[in-house]
Protein backbone atom coordinates (compact mmCIF):
# COMPACT_ATOMS: atom_id res chain seq x y z
CA UNK A 1 0.00 0.00 0.00
CA UNK A 2 2.85 2.17 -0.74
CA UNK A 3 4.88 4.88 1.71
CA UNK A 4 4.75 9.04 1.16
CA UNK A 5 7.56 11.41 2.13
CA UNK A 6 7.32 14.85 1.34
CA UNK A 7 9.40 18.32 2.51
CA UNK A 8 9.39 21.60 1.57
CA UNK A 9 11.91 24.09 2.89
CA UNK A 10 13.41 27.47 2.95
CA UNK A 11 16.88 26.61 1.91
CA UNK A 12 18.50 23.85 -0.05
CA UNK A 13 18.54 20.88 2.39
CA UNK A 14 20.48 17.45 2.86
CA UNK A 15 17.67 14.83 2.90
CA UNK A 16 20.03 11.81 3.49
CA UNK A 17 18.87 11.13 7.12
CA UNK A 18 14.96 11.23 6.34
CA UNK A 19 15.43 8.99 3.41
CA UNK A 20 18.27 6.37 4.58
CA UNK A 21 19.61 6.83 8.14
CA UNK A 22 17.06 7.47 10.08
CA UNK A 23 15.02 5.34 12.88
CA UNK A 24 12.24 4.74 10.21
CA UNK A 25 13.53 6.35 7.39
CA UNK A 26 11.64 5.47 4.29
CA UNK A 27 14.64 2.92 3.31
CA UNK A 28 13.78 1.42 6.24
CA UNK A 29 9.84 1.59 5.95
CA UNK A 30 10.55 -0.28 2.41
CA UNK A 31 11.51 -3.41 4.15
CA UNK A 32 9.25 -3.05 6.70
CA UNK A 33 6.82 -0.13 7.57
CA UNK A 34 4.57 0.31 10.86
CA UNK A 35 1.78 -1.89 9.92
CA UNK A 36 4.72 -4.76 9.44
CA UNK A 37 4.48 -4.66 5.99
CA UNK A 38 6.56 -4.69 3.01
CA UNK A 39 7.15 -1.83 0.24
CA UNK A 40 9.48 -3.64 -2.25
CA UNK A 41 7.74 -2.77 -6.09
CA UNK A 42 10.43 0.58 -6.23
CA UNK A 43 11.29 3.88 -5.41
CA UNK A 44 10.99 7.26 -6.47
CA UNK A 45 12.19 10.50 -5.60
CA UNK A 46 11.54 13.82 -7.60
CA UNK A 47 13.28 17.01 -6.12
CA UNK A 48 13.84 20.60 -6.82
CA UNK A 49 16.32 23.14 -6.43
CA UNK A 50 14.92 25.93 -7.38
CA UNK A 51 13.17 25.79 -10.52
CA UNK A 52 14.68 22.70 -11.72
CA UNK A 53 12.83 19.31 -10.71
CA UNK A 54 15.05 16.10 -11.59
CA UNK A 55 13.29 12.53 -11.04
CA UNK A 56 15.08 9.09 -9.76
CA UNK A 57 13.37 6.13 -10.21
CA UNK A 58 13.86 2.45 -9.65
CA UNK A 59 12.23 -0.83 -9.40
CA UNK A 60 14.27 -2.16 -6.88
CA UNK A 61 12.83 -2.50 -3.54
CA UNK A 62 14.58 0.62 -1.93
CA UNK A 63 15.77 -1.45 1.30
CA UNK A 64 18.17 -3.32 -1.03
CA UNK A 65 19.48 -1.38 -3.69
CA UNK A 66 22.65 0.88 -3.36
CA UNK A 67 21.19 3.46 -5.64
CA UNK A 68 18.55 4.72 -3.39
CA UNK A 69 21.01 5.40 -0.66
CA UNK A 70 23.43 7.01 -3.20
CA UNK A 71 21.08 9.30 -4.56
CA UNK A 72 20.00 10.49 -1.22
CA UNK A 73 22.97 11.25 -0.16
CA UNK A 74 23.42 13.58 -2.68
CA UNK A 75 20.48 15.37 -3.14
CA UNK A 76 20.22 19.03 -1.11
CA UNK A 77 17.17 20.27 -2.15
CA UNK A 78 14.21 22.94 -0.95
CA UNK A 79 11.37 20.55 -2.09
CA UNK A 80 11.10 16.79 -2.36
CA UNK A 81 8.31 13.76 -3.19
CA UNK A 82 9.80 10.26 -2.46
CA UNK A 83 7.77 7.20 -2.93
CA UNK A 84 8.12 3.75 -1.89
CA UNK A 85 5.91 1.47 -3.60
CA UNK A 86 3.53 -1.53 -3.05
CA UNK A 87 1.63 -2.54 -6.26
CA UNK A 88 -1.89 -2.35 -5.68
CA UNK A 89 -2.79 -2.03 -9.26
CA UNK A 90 -0.28 -2.33 -12.16
CA UNK A 91 2.90 -4.32 -12.44
CA UNK A 92 6.65 -3.80 -11.11
CA UNK A 93 7.93 -1.30 -14.02
CA UNK A 94 9.54 1.93 -13.82
CA UNK A 95 6.07 3.09 -16.00
CA UNK A 96 4.12 2.42 -12.63
CA UNK A 97 6.81 3.65 -10.19
CA UNK A 98 5.97 6.96 -8.03
CA UNK A 99 6.09 10.18 -8.46
CA UNK A 100 4.52 10.71 -11.27
CA UNK A 101 6.06 13.76 -13.10
CA UNK A 102 4.84 16.85 -15.96
CA UNK A 103 6.47 19.86 -16.03
CA UNK A 104 6.68 21.52 -12.69
CA UNK A 105 4.94 19.10 -11.18
CA UNK A 106 5.10 15.92 -9.47
CA UNK A 107 2.95 13.84 -8.02
CA UNK A 108 2.45 10.21 -5.74
CA UNK A 109 -0.07 8.26 -4.31
CA UNK A 110 -0.75 6.27 -1.28
CA UNK A 111 -4.18 3.92 -1.75
CA UNK A 112 -6.15 2.56 -4.24
CA UNK A 113 -8.86 4.03 -6.33
CA UNK A 114 -12.38 1.43 -5.82
CA UNK A 115 -14.27 0.29 -8.70
CA UNK A 116 -10.92 1.40 -10.84
CA UNK A 117 -12.28 0.08 -13.69
CA UNK A 118 -15.81 1.92 -13.81
CA UNK A 119 -14.18 5.03 -12.34
CA UNK A 120 -11.68 5.33 -15.30
CA UNK A 121 -13.86 5.32 -17.79
CA UNK A 122 -15.34 8.66 -16.22
CA UNK A 123 -11.86 10.53 -16.01
CA UNK A 124 -11.40 13.13 -19.17
CA UNK A 125 -7.60 12.61 -19.32
CA UNK A 126 -7.01 15.00 -22.70
CA UNK A 127 -4.81 15.83 -23.88
CA UNK A 128 -3.01 14.26 -21.19
CA UNK A 129 -3.97 10.91 -21.59
CA UNK A 130 -3.15 8.17 -22.39
CA UNK A 131 -1.41 7.06 -19.23
CA UNK A 132 2.45 5.41 -20.03
CA UNK A 133 1.59 2.60 -17.42
CA UNK A 134 -1.40 0.85 -16.07
CA UNK A 135 -1.69 2.19 -12.06
CA UNK A 136 -4.73 4.00 -10.73
CA UNK A 137 -2.22 6.94 -9.16
CA UNK A 138 -1.04 7.91 -12.75
CA UNK A 139 -4.38 8.03 -14.28
CA UNK A 140 -5.68 9.99 -11.30
CA UNK A 141 -2.81 12.86 -11.94
CA UNK A 142 -3.26 12.77 -15.89
CA UNK A 143 -6.79 13.93 -14.66
CA UNK A 144 -5.07 16.17 -12.12
CA UNK A 145 -4.00 18.17 -14.48
CA UNK A 146 -6.62 18.14 -16.83
CA UNK A 147 -8.49 20.08 -14.31
CA UNK A 148 -5.88 22.47 -13.13
CA UNK A 149 -6.52 25.53 -15.26
CA UNK A 150 -10.11 25.92 -14.21
CA UNK A 151 -8.52 26.51 -10.92
CA UNK A 152 -6.07 28.93 -12.55
CA UNK A 153 -3.23 26.41 -12.47
CA UNK A 154 -0.50 25.81 -14.99
CA UNK A 155 0.08 22.47 -15.96
CA UNK A 156 3.27 22.88 -16.97
CA UNK A 157 4.57 25.67 -14.54
CA UNK A 158 4.37 26.47 -10.58
CA UNK A 159 0.98 27.56 -8.89
CA UNK A 160 0.45 31.44 -8.04
CA UNK A 161 -0.14 30.29 -4.73
CA UNK A 162 -1.16 27.53 -2.42
CA UNK A 163 -5.02 27.87 -2.57
CA UNK A 164 -5.80 26.78 -5.85
CA UNK A 165 -4.02 23.79 -5.31
CA UNK A 166 -5.89 22.76 -2.00
CA UNK A 167 -9.10 23.63 -3.99
CA UNK A 168 -7.90 21.09 -6.96
CA UNK A 169 -7.52 18.21 -4.61
CA UNK A 170 -9.95 18.67 -2.02
CA UNK A 171 -12.51 18.53 -4.87
CA UNK A 172 -10.79 15.48 -6.62
CA UNK A 173 -11.07 13.65 -3.76
CA UNK A 174 -14.48 13.97 -3.02
CA UNK A 175 -15.33 13.12 -7.05
CA UNK A 176 -13.17 10.37 -6.78
CA UNK A 177 -15.38 8.56 -3.40
CA UNK A 178 -18.03 9.64 -5.41
CA UNK A 179 -17.51 7.70 -8.86
CA UNK A 180 -16.59 5.02 -6.34
CA UNK A 181 -19.66 4.61 -4.12
CA UNK A 182 -22.25 5.50 -7.23
CA UNK A 183 -20.37 2.14 -9.13
CA UNK A 184 -21.24 0.32 -5.94
CA UNK A 185 -17.78 -0.42 -4.81
CA UNK A 186 -17.55 -2.79 -1.24
CA UNK A 187 -15.16 -0.03 0.00
CA UNK A 188 -14.07 3.15 0.12
CA UNK A 189 -11.09 4.25 -1.81
CA UNK A 190 -7.80 5.19 0.15
CA UNK A 191 -6.71 8.33 -1.54
CA UNK A 192 -3.55 9.83 0.23
CA UNK A 193 -2.01 12.44 -2.24
CA UNK A 194 1.06 14.36 -2.43
CA UNK A 195 1.77 17.06 -5.25
CA UNK A 196 4.27 19.66 -5.15
CA UNK A 197 5.31 22.32 -7.82
CA UNK A 198 8.63 22.54 -6.13
CA UNK A 199 6.58 26.20 -4.48
CA UNK A 200 4.26 24.55 -2.71
CA UNK A 201 3.38 20.93 -0.80
CA UNK A 202 -0.29 19.58 -0.54
CA UNK A 203 -1.09 16.15 0.62
CA UNK A 204 -4.36 14.07 1.35
CA UNK A 205 -5.35 12.28 3.59
CA UNK A 206 -8.28 9.58 2.92
CA UNK A 207 -8.15 6.44 4.31
CA UNK A 208 -4.70 6.08 5.13
CA UNK A 209 -2.24 7.32 7.75
CA UNK A 210 -0.45 10.50 7.54
CA UNK A 211 1.85 12.59 9.61
CA UNK A 212 3.49 15.66 9.77
CA UNK A 213 6.36 17.85 11.21
CA UNK A 214 7.61 21.31 11.36
CA UNK A 215 11.52 22.41 12.01
CA UNK A 216 12.64 25.86 12.78
CA UNK A 217 16.37 27.78 12.92
CA UNK A 218 19.40 26.28 13.02
CA UNK A 219 19.83 22.56 14.75
CA UNK A 220 21.58 19.49 14.57
CA UNK A 221 20.22 15.89 13.79
CA UNK A 222 19.19 13.46 16.38
CA UNK A 223 20.50 10.90 13.82
CA UNK A 224 24.04 12.38 12.62
CA UNK A 225 24.89 14.69 14.50
CA UNK A 226 25.33 17.95 11.98
CA UNK A 227 23.16 20.45 10.80
CA UNK A 228 21.07 19.54 7.25
CA UNK A 229 21.30 22.80 5.82
CA UNK A 230 24.81 24.72 7.68
CA UNK A 231 23.93 27.84 5.94
CA UNK A 232 20.37 28.54 8.22
CA UNK A 233 19.78 30.88 10.63
CA UNK A 234 17.06 31.80 12.95
CA UNK A 235 14.94 32.21 9.78
CA UNK A 236 15.04 29.04 8.67
CA UNK A 237 11.98 26.95 8.35
CA UNK A 238 10.72 23.08 6.81
CA UNK A 239 7.95 20.73 7.08
CA UNK A 240 8.44 17.25 6.33
CA UNK A 241 4.65 14.92 5.63
CA UNK A 242 5.07 11.20 5.98
CA UNK A 243 2.67 7.84 6.09
CA UNK A 244 4.36 7.39 9.62
CA UNK A 245 6.56 8.94 11.75
CA UNK A 246 10.61 8.74 10.55
CA UNK A 247 12.37 10.57 13.47
CA UNK A 248 11.94 11.04 16.84
CA UNK A 249 10.24 14.46 16.64
CA UNK A 250 7.73 15.78 17.87
CA UNK A 251 4.52 14.59 15.20
CA UNK A 252 1.12 15.77 14.37
CA UNK A 253 -1.50 13.27 12.80
CA UNK A 254 -3.11 15.17 9.78
CA UNK A 255 -6.40 14.96 10.56
CA UNK A 256 -8.38 12.11 8.63
CA UNK A 257 -10.66 13.57 5.44
CA UNK A 258 -8.39 16.71 5.37
CA UNK A 259 -5.68 18.32 3.08
CA UNK A 260 -2.90 19.65 4.16
CA UNK A 261 -0.89 22.75 2.42
CA UNK A 262 2.29 24.27 2.69
CA UNK A 263 3.83 27.32 1.07
CA UNK A 264 6.69 29.37 0.27
CA UNK A 265 8.13 29.58 3.79
CA UNK A 266 7.03 26.98 5.45
CA UNK A 267 3.52 27.88 6.18
CA UNK A 268 0.74 25.71 6.41
CA UNK A 269 -2.81 24.94 6.06
CA UNK A 270 -5.19 22.58 6.77
CA UNK A 271 -9.10 21.94 4.65
CA UNK A 272 -11.38 19.97 5.95
CA UNK A 273 -13.06 18.15 2.82
CA UNK A 274 -16.23 19.13 4.60
CA UNK A 275 -15.89 22.51 4.16
CA UNK A 276 -14.07 24.20 7.08
CA UNK A 277 -10.51 25.68 6.53
CA UNK A 278 -8.05 26.60 9.10
CA UNK A 279 -4.40 28.29 8.74
CA UNK A 280 -1.55 26.45 11.30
Amino acid sequence: MCRLYGFLATQPTRLECSLVAAQNALQVQSDRDGRGLRNADGWGIAHWVGDEREVIKSTMPAFADAEFARVASEIWSESAIAHVRSATVGSVSEANTHPFTRGAWAFAHNGTVSAFNHVRTRLDLSPYGPPDGQTDSELVFLWLLNRMERYGLDPEGPAPGLDPIVELLAEAVLKLVDLSVLSGAPRSPKLNFLLSDGKHLAATRWGNSLFWTFRRGIRDCATCGTSHCPSADDNYRAVVVASEPITDEHWLEVPEGSVLGVEPGAHTLTYDLLGASATI
